[in-house]
């Protein structure tokens, strides 16, 4: 019997009729009808198993929310959630497969997994054991987030990542710094933000956001260090402290394609690149990489500076990249008394957006001006963008007005392909 319908306590239904139909019946002359018993429950053993399946259920339910942090997907649509038994104490036991033995993030996840698993009612105790993937289960892993092929995921149809090139015409304007607090800023308004650190011999994206961990390798797949809500991919992860990276064009170009397609960067929002001064091999790499990426091009105030700028605006023209815009770096001090001091002189971005937009052929808009503020400096060395720490501050302010305007900013169909129907009448 199931034991969800409800039993006839009166016993079974005699059908059968008296002798002489004709005749009224007295109740009190038939045979008392043969007693019959109630229908059994069901297997009390059948009954519980079913509660402890339901309680199962409910686990696999409440694990759905965590999310791996490196991931950024549930831990159930990952394969991480091994196994998941309650016994008849109602004690639950849940295991879980983080990706790597050494995981840096196996307390949070035990925690996470502990607190949605508590939620579920009925239970006396609660008990997580962790252990690591073996070899075939990250394998299996991989080709999941690869969705089975290895491809730069940012050209695929359909991507909706915006993605910026922030170069500059020569050194010491400030790119790198800019570039962080960019990213970190986007973040702050709730973006999904990845930065890749495209200048493979003066690298400086780890110091800048204070990351001192390595990628989390999975397989054949790296999984982004995460400071200030930016996701970052540097070879200076990977170099000894001092070492310098001696290489050429073709390897620098395999870097650059690497961080591209080997890293797990998600569903990102915004991705920016950090390239190295100049309009070499690796500005070049990244147009044929990522052909949609748009440049974004940084300057100090001064001739000299706003001059060779404009040469590495003018490569969009040979590399048929977008710009979106220029950055007025180190824009002016401003001194105890309020009074502002131009220490690199005045009009540089609106003398490059100028030229850039006679070679292009359309209006290239000053993004911002930022003001030489010792605290920008401050702030990235400390590895705290200014963006972060001081949010409210004028530079902070200008910077973050300058993300704005990027995000703001339609993407092109620069390098995208598009679904084409031809249809013959």
């Amino acid at each position: 019997m199931n034991a969800s319908e409800p039993v006839n306590a009166s016993g079974p239904v005699n059908d059968s009729e008296p002798a002489n139909a004709s005749e009224p019946v007295n109740a009190s002359e038939q045979p008392a009808p043969e007693r019959t018993d109630p229908a059994p429950d069901a297997d009390p053993h059948t009954a519980e198993d079913e509660r402890e399946d339901e309680r199962v259920t409910q686990i696999h339910e409440a694990l759905s929310g965590v999310i791996d942090p490196e991931i950024h997907r549930p831990i159930t649509e990952l394969g991480m959630v091994g196994s998941v038994e309650v016994d008849a104490e109602g004690i639950a036991k849940v295991h879980v497969l983080v990706t790597i033995e050494g995981c840096p993030m196996r307390d949070r996840i035990e925690r996470e997994t502990a607190e949605a698993t508590a939620t579920v009612p009925g239970l006396s105790r609660v008990e997580v054991s962790t252990s690591a993937m073996t070899e075939e289960q990250r394998t299996e892993l991989t080709k999941r987030l690869r969705q089975g092929r290895r491809q730069i995921p940012f050209n695929q149809p359909g991507s909706l990542t915006k993605i910026f090139a922030v170069s500059s015409g020569k050194g010491g304007v400030g790119k790198s710094t800019v570039t962080a607090n960019l990213a970190a800023a986007m973040a702050a308004d709730g973006l999904r933000v990845g930065v890749i650190d495209a200048d493979i011999h003066g690298f400086s994206m780890p110091g800048m956001f204070g990351i001192t961990d390595q990628p989390t390798k999975v397989s054949d797949l790296l999984m982004p260090p995460e400071a200030h809500g930016v996701a970052v991919m540097s070879i200076g992860m990977f170099v000894p402290e001092g070492q310098a990276v001696v290489w050429r064009g073709p390897k620098m170009h395999r870097a650059i394609e690497q961080f591209a397609s080997d890293v797990f960067w998600g569903d990102l929002d915004v991705l920016l690149l950090d390239l190295p001064p100049g309009t070499g091999d690796v500005a070049i790499s990244v147009a044929q990489l990522l052909p949609s990426a748009q440049m974004v091009v940084v300057t100090t105030p001064q001739q000299s500076a706003s001059t060779v700028a404009e040469r590495v605006g003018s490569l969009s023209t040979s590399t048929e990249q977008e710009v979106a815009g220029v950055v007025e770096n180190m824009a002016g001090l401003t001194l105890p008394d309020g009074s502002v001091m131009d220490v690199f002189g005045t009009g540089g971005g609106d003398r490059v957006a100028a030229t850039l937009a006679r070679a292009v052929g359309h209006d290239v808009p000053v993004l911002g001006r930022v003001a030489l503020d010792p605290a920008l400096r401050e702030g990235a060395d400390q590895g705290v963008p200014l963006v972060v720490s001081d949010p409210g501050s004028p530079t902070a302010m200008a910077l973050k007005g300058v993300a704005r305007a990027l995000v703001r900013k339609p993407r092109g169909l620069g390098g995208m392909k598009l679904p084409l129907t031809v249809a013959r009448s």
